[in-house]
């Protein structure tokens, strides 16, 4: 069987993808802050923004094991999956494709400064708080990625979403 590359700009005219992203969080002096990494510059699909760390789910693969190889892959970290907290769906003109989305709360099992980025992937990252998300929207929403029916970037909203259910304590890990 021929494994199908699955990077944001590989075609797949007419397929629907599916994608894990975590909501990766760590409390700073009490304060809730979000991961955050920069998509690289050379990125055909929404270069330079901040998003969710995740990717892409192989065909047959578990999502939360497809979304913890991801993490592995970006990153060279390893993360405990908590529970789904939003979901939303967008085309991907650049690839030709419709794509699923599912966040899951998440947080990083070694020590954060051990993160090793991959250039071809990212080109920073930083922590956010909820009120950074707020204040820095533009580096973390493409103008020409939000929703035609509410004008707002969907994982835009799920992120903020997240800061309201973490802030909450709605939230467990399996």
């Amino acid at each position: 069987m021929t494994k199908t590359s699955h990077d944001s700009a590989t075609p797949a005219h007419g397929q629907q993808v599916i994608s894990a992203c975590g909501f990766i969080h760590q409390e700073f002096n009490g304060e809730h802050k979000l991961f955050m990494p920069k998509r690289a510059d050379t990125k055909a699909f929404l270069p330079g923004v901040f998003e969710l760390p995740g990717g892409h789910v192989d065909f047959g693969e578990d999502i939360v094991a497809g979304l913890k190889r991801e993490i592995t892959e970006e990153l060279g970290m390893t993360i405990t999956v908590g529970d789904p907290f939003g979901s939303f769906t967008y085309m991907n003109d650049v690839k030709g494709s419709h794509s699923i989305e599912v966040i899951y709360f998440a947080q990083f099992v070694e020590p954060i400064d051990q993160i090793k980025l991959d250039p071809e992937d990212h080109s920073m990252f930083e922590w956010f708080t909820k009120q950074d998300i707020l204040d820095r929207k533009k580096e973390v929403v493409a103008e020409e990625f939000s929703d035609h029916e509410t004008g707002e970037d969907p994982e835009y909203l799920t992120t903020l979403k997240g800061f309201e259910l973490l802030e909450g304590g709605e939230l467990r890990f399996k």
